[in-house]
């Protein structure tokens, strides 16, 4: 299914879902914190089939301990998307299971 344009009202209203986040430069990100480079890649490890089964794959920025999901669809021309927030809402629901 072809992913849904957001206008930056709907963005705004989005994000309510998922704290943390931010909206910023026509894409959403949010930092994740964790104890090592190796909790960091498993993180990462742990989306990448979701990532690729709805055929999303964030640009992502891995620390030491921390990492940086930003989020947009190029094939839409840079923009933010429902599919981003699907994308999100997943990040969200993997990290908050490894509290």
């Amino acid at each position: 299914m072809k992913p849904t344009i957001l206008t930056e009202e709907q963005i705004k209203e989005q994000l309510a879902s998922v704290p943390g986040w931010e909206y910023k430069d026509n894409k959403i990100s949010k930092e994740f914190q964790f104890k090592d480079f190796m909790d960091s890649l498993g993180f990462v490890n742990s989306l990448a089939s979701f990532f690729e089964a709805n055929d999303h794959h964030p640009d992502i920025h891995i620390y030491y301990s921390k990492i940086v999901f930003e989020l947009q669809r190029f094939d839409v021309g840079d923009k933010v998307t429902d599919k981003d927030f699907l994308t999100a809402k997943e990040i969200e629901r993997v990290y908050g299971e490894r509290k």
